[in-house]
């Protein structure tokens, strides 16, 4: 029963965590400008996610070890801090993302303008990252943020033409009136934000912290499986929202208020409570998994103590390191920057960096002297060299691409 309750709650939260801010934006603005012409770009990334995770969760349960742990010792201590540099510039800019998006949602809720509203989220999850439970977190969060299940019911209320979404999703190409370098730069954005790279530091780091073992595969590839697709379920039913709504006038979305029209529209105002309920649930729930996951990157690169099994004052500097990067994020957004301009930069620059990310998991998941008998067979090697052979020519056009289309304008 312990173990049912484990794979179903760890279901839950998988579908939970996986849409956040970077999901959201991307997918409505997407849906808005290019209908489901993009669908495919989310199924690869749901894919790609379920395979890496997949490694990343086994590493972790036959290791004892999270990726990172293994990153300078697999790979040496020049080529670490360089994935390590990378890494943890992309994890400050999405937690600060993170906490514009959940700063939004609560402008959303009461009117009062979000930059009020960026220190409290920034205190607030400083302190639940101080003093609350690893699984208290995961679970709570997560669970919230399944209130965008929303967006799947909108979805049926708004009645649209199922026949010319599938049309839009089969032809994968750019719409009349579109730049195909434009339609590949949000094609990249849309992979950024499935497969970006916090989720498997998370993942791995998160299965060191319960205390996976080989006998918990089950419950680690339930959590990937079932939850990783689920959640990919959400992204699509946000972009189809977006296309049925705002496609035909022509509006592109720029907004979170936008965002969450279509379901406003859809189930009126009992759906609109849920879905600001939602959208603040993921991007809180993720700001704690992202700044987590800077912690856990250097605290493991460094061989600090880290992770929330020890008391803070045990793991002073993974404590630490989390507070400083809470502080800049919120410096960030406190300029009164975009916090949508601040994701998509975000996502982009995660897609160039995603080999980094994903090259070490590919090969720990291969080498013996960690993994004894679970080392990849060969879909899971098959699957990964292909992928990684896309996400290099994704990291290399990413920056281009930017530069080329003025950030997809």
């Amino acid at each position: 029963m312990k173990k049912f309750l484990g794979i179903t709650l760890g279901i839950l939260t998988a579908i939970g965590g996986f849409v956040d801010i970077g999901d959201l934006v991307a997918n409505a603005l997407v849906g808005s400008r290019f209908g489901m012409s993009l669908a495919w770009v989310v199924v690869l990334g749901v894919l790609g996610i379920c395979v890496f995770a997949e490694m990343s969760g086994r590493i972790a349960a036959v290791s004892g070890r999270a990726v990172f742990d293994l990153v300078r010792e697999r790979l040496g201590p020049k080529a670490g801090l360089a994935n390590l540099g990378a890494s943890f510039f992309i994890l400050g800019l999405t937690v600060a993302a993170e906490i514009g998006g959940a700063a939004l949602a609560l402008e959303l809720a009461t009117g009062v303008n979000y930059l009020l509203w960026v220190p409290g989220v920034a205190f607030v999850a400083w302190l639940v990252m101080w003093r609350v439970k690893f699984e208290t977190i995961e679970r709570v969060f997560g669970l919230g943020g399944l209130a965008l299940v929303v967006f799947v019911v909108a979805l049926w209320q708004l009645g649209p033409d199922w026949g010319q979404l599938w049309q839009q999703a089969a032809r994968p190409a750019p719409p009349e009136g579109e730049a195909v370098p434009t339609y590949f730069y949000y094609a990249i954005a849309l992979l950024g934000g499935a497969m970006t790279p916090y989720e498997v530091f998370f993942f791995s780091s998160g299965g060191v912290e319960e205390k996976w073992t080989r006998s918990d595969l089950s419950v680690s590839r339930a959590n990937v499986f079932i939850g990783f697709p689920l959640g990919g379920l959400l992204s699509l039913a946000i972009a189809a929202c977006a296309a049925t709504v705002f496609l035909p006038v022509h509006v592109q979305v720029d907004s979170l208020d936008q965002m969450v029209l279509p379901v406003a529209l859809g189930v009126g105002q009992i759906g609109l409570a849920l879905v600001i309920l939602g959208v603040f649930a993921a991007t809180f729930g993720a700001t704690l998994e992202v700044a987590l996951s800077s912690g856990y990157c250097l605290s493991q690169y460094f061989g600090w103590q880290w992770g929330k099994f020890v008391r803070p004052r045990e793991a002073a500097r993974f404590h630490a390191t989390i507070l400083v990067v809470m502080i800049v994020a919120t410096a960030l957004i406190l300029t009164t920057i975009d916090p949508i301009m601040v994701t998509e930069y975000s996502l982009v620059f995660s897609a160039a960096a995603l080999p980094l990310t994903y090259l070490p998991v590919l090969m720990i998941a291969n080498d013996r002297d960690y993994m004894r008998d679970k080392v990849n067979g060969r879909l899971s090697n098959t699957l990964g060299t292909i992928f990684m052979i896309l996400l290099v020519v994704v990291s290399i056009a990413a920056i281009p691409l930017m530069l080329a289309t003025k950030a997809g304008q």
